[in-house]
């Protein structure tokens, strides 16, 4: 999670400096005693703002500004600079915002500015009194969390399937299963998070249907909840292997904490892993293994890793980079069946295995959509709106396939990034704002000790235009279909790849 800024650096803007030093849509990194600051200057309006990200710790100062925010370069969170707000995921909480007072023809940043009240604090006639959501991963998580920022104060509850309040799923593959992070670090709030905010989280609640016309959820249970607007955010499941000895002990998926913990259990008095799949949750897997020291062999049926989604170049060099960790590949093979201590390949290899974690690729959760009546495309179908053919029942998150305003197709992610900002964007218009999800999609991978950075989304194209150097770790990619631009991979080139998300919006304008 969020990191404090350990080293201050640049002025110390509580003694002042020259109006001069900031120049009209410029930043300037400094410090008020021993916190981070980041100045920045809209024509005659100045602003100061806590200097790191309140997601994993970016440096604002190397993001880019647009109009009166600016944009992390690592994971394409977005702050308010008035407020300090955090206005799109994958951060959730404030920056610190500071006074800023010009005297002269100097600059002083004062005392810190106390929060702003959320929202209206309120429920307006014309908005539910109650709310449902289905799905306790990042859109049903962004969705409650937004209600209340919002200062909606009607009943919220919260289904989850999972015996875990929400979690930061993207550290299940990366630093908490390599032995980088702490658990603390795992969950999206604190437990005692839920109750001061008046959410209702359910947790191991099974929901067997959904009766849109009595606008009525069933559990298994027995229980039933009315509602007044449904949020359905059931995400993807694992596909599981059909196999022989699929279903042995130290053959693990990896979606939830459970699973996560699972893992690291069976690592711990593991040598050797077989991933199956090399997908990017299969190859940070991978990665996080390494670190903990396992001999780790990669099996899937592609010619290269990620090549479907970032092409041949790309794939060749995570390729190279894991084996540079000591990776071993076994590519254009599938697993025929798993015994207690290997696994069988399609081509007759074995490879001895202590733990064999599966990654294979998900399936969308559909089942409630689809016994409710809802229309269906590979996913659920929401309009822009992301409001389903029901009413009042909206979705988010993985299961949604919404129209892309920038492709001009329908569209279905499996992006975190995307399944946030569409639980908040659905929470708004659960309000009645009637706002459009217009968002670029985005994501990012992590590999040992490289980033990938993606915005856009191509499934295919006709040209992939390469600048910089991608085996020096230093280049950017654009994923042409005709001339245009559908998507940008970038390794090391964060304010291209914030600058190419931006001119992606502009587009619409």
């Amino acid at each position: 999670m969020s990191e404090a800024q350990s080293n201050v650096t640049g002025p110390d803007f509580a003694n002042g400096i020259a109006a001069k030093d900031v120049a009209d849509g410029s930043m300037l990194l400094g410090h008020v005693g021993e916190e981070g600051v980041l100045l920045a200057r809209r024509g005659e309006e100045l602003f100061a703002i806590g200097a790191t990200c309140s997601h994993y710790g970016g440096p604002l100062a190397e993001g880019l500004m647009v109009d009166d925010t600016v944009r992390c370069p690592w994971h394409h969170a977005c702050f308010s600079f008035r407020t300090g707000e955090a206005l799109r995921a994958p951060a959730l909480s404030p920056v610190a915002c500071w006074s800023v007072e010009r005297r002269d023809d100097k600059i002083f940043v004062r005392s810190k500015k106390e929060a702003p009240a959320g929202g209206r604090g309120r429920v307006g006639a014309s908005e539910p009194q109650k709310i449902v959501i289905i799905g306790g991963g990042a859109a049903g998580f962004a969705a409650a969390e937004r209600l209340r920022r919002e200062g909606w104060q009607g009943s919220l509850v919260m289904l989850s399937e999972d015996d875990a309040p929400p979690v930061d799923r993207p550290n299940l593959s990366k630093d908490y299963l390599a032995g980088n992070a702490p658990e603390d670090w795992v969950p999206l709030r604190p437990d005692s998070f839920y109750a001061e905010q008046g959410i209702e989280l359910k947790r191991s609640a099974k929901v067997t249907a959904i009766d849109p016309r009595g606008h009525e959820v069933m559990l298994a249970n027995g229980d039933k909840l009315s509602y007044e607007a449904l949020l359905l955010a059931t995400g993807a499941e694992p596909v599981r292997l059909t196999i022989a000895g699929a279903d042995q002990a130290h053959v693990r998926l990896l979606r939830s904490l459970a699973d996560c913990r699972a893992i690291i259990n069976l690592a711990s008095g593991a040598r050797r892993a077989v991933v199956l799949g090399a997908s990017f949750i299969g190859l940070e897997v991978a990665a996080s293994l390494r670190a903990r020291k396992l001999e780790v062999h990669v099996v899937a049926p592609e010619r290269r890793p990620m090549e479907r989604v970032l092409g041949p170049e790309i794939g060749d060099f995570v390729r190279a980079l894991h084996e540079e960790h000591g990776v071993n590949f076994h590519l254009e093979d599938t697993a025929e069946a798993i015994e207690k201590d290997r696994v069988v390949l399609k081509s007759g290899k074995t490879l001895s295995a202590d733990l064999v974690v599966v990654g294979v690729g998900v399936r969308p959760r559909v089942a409630l959509a689809e016994a409710a009546g809802l229309a269906l495309d590979r996913g659920v179908l929401v309009d822009e709106l992301l409001k389903t053919n029901a009413p009042d029942i909206f979705a988010a998150g993985d299961i949604t396939r919404w129209p892309d305003p920038h492709s001009g197709e329908n569209i279905r992610v499996e992006h975190w990034v995307v399944a946030e900002r569409q639980g908040a964007a659905a929470a708004l218009n659960m309000l009645g704002a009637e706002q459009r999800f217009a968002e670029v999609p985005f994501f990012w991978s992590q590999h040992y000790d490289v980033p990938i950075n993606y915005v856009g989304h191509a499934e295919k194209w006709d040209e992939i235009a390469i600048e910089g150097d991608i085996a020096s770790r230093d280049c950017i990619l654009r994923y042409k279909q005709r001339g245009r631009v559908l998507a940008v991979a970038s390794i090391y080139r964060d304010r291209e790849s914030l600058e190419a998300e931006l001119a992606m919006e502009r587009e619409l304008v």
